[in-house]
């Protein structure tokens, strides 16, 4: 009912309804407002939860997406050990043969996939005579060494000697301990083990050549009452009895008898 309705109505009533019938238009008006401001509340506690909501799917969807980008980075960083090799000079003295899997091992432990780089490295780990030839054939051609491959077998052409691991072969099978002491003889045998790499001798005739070129005497004695099933097994004993015997006779001959004083008595 508008203003204008209660108006004309008004109009025709005595004093106490039309006091009535304003009192029943502002109640009416009142409630009608009430109604208003209900809706409105409960529109806007619609509109915050929605807004909640969305906030939080908006978090979850950031937060998902942190996590995969972190997957990734992880998975396109992954972990890499850093190895150092020793330097390549060129030198008979070097086994070329041993270098190549030093080297392998170190570009497959830091995870080094690229071909330019797997050469880079490799240039970085040589010295001398290696290096000065290295340097020169980049200078000549940048592209020489195009890939690993090609940059071992051009190393191997240049300095490898002929017929390398037939020779360390030859030598370990013959070689005895002589004037050396036990350290010495075991350093040079793994030396020459280590130049084989292509076909390695098995670790029992290893043993067996070992314990051969040992210098007669308590040491290799010893070594040939036990089974052993390896050359560094081998090694530790014979270090570890050659240490007692020299320990031993350092002892002995810090030994000194007590002096006898003449009392001069008969």
């Amino acid at each position: 009912m508008g203003i204008h309705a209660v108006s004309v109505m008004l109009e025709a009533l005595n004093r106490d309804a039309q006091h009535a019938t304003i009192a029943k238009f502002i109640q009416n008006e009142l409630d009608a407002e009430r109604e208003k401001v209900a809706l409105l509340h409960q529109q806007g506690s619609q509109q915050a939860e929605l807004l909640r909501e969305q906030g939080a799917q908006q978090f979850e969807l950031l937060r998902q997406q942190q996590a995969a980008a972190g997957g990734s980075m992880h998975s396109r960083r992954p972990e890499t050990l850093k190895i150092d090799i020793s330097k390549y000079r060129g030198v008979e003295e070097d086994s070329l043969l041993r270098w190549f899997v030093e080297l392998d091992d170190a570009i497959r432990a830091r995870r080094i996939d690229d071909g330019d780089m797997q050469v880079a490295f490799a240039q970085s780990n040589l010295a001398g005579r290696a290096k000065t030839w290295a340097l020169g054939l980049n200078l000549h051609d940048p592209f020489a060494l195009g890939s690993l491959e090609v940059f071992e077998s051009q190393l191997r052409q240049t300095f490898e000697p002929p017929r390398a691991e037939f020779r360390a072969r030859t030598e370990l099978l013959k070689l005895r301990q002589g004037k050396r002491d036990v350290h010495a003889y075991a350093r040079h045998v793994r030396h020459l083990t280590s130049c084989i790499s292509s076909n390695p001798v098995d670790e029992h005739t290893l043993v067996s050549v070992f314990m051969q070129g040992l210098a007669d005497g308590p040491v290799k004695t010893h070594l040939f009452r036990l089974e052993l099933d390896s050359l560094e097994q081998a090694i530790s004993i014979a270090e570890q009895e050659d240490f007692s015997l020299r320990q031993a006779c350092a002892s002995s001959t810090s030994y000194r008898q007590p002096r006898r004083y003449d009392s001069g008595g008969p």
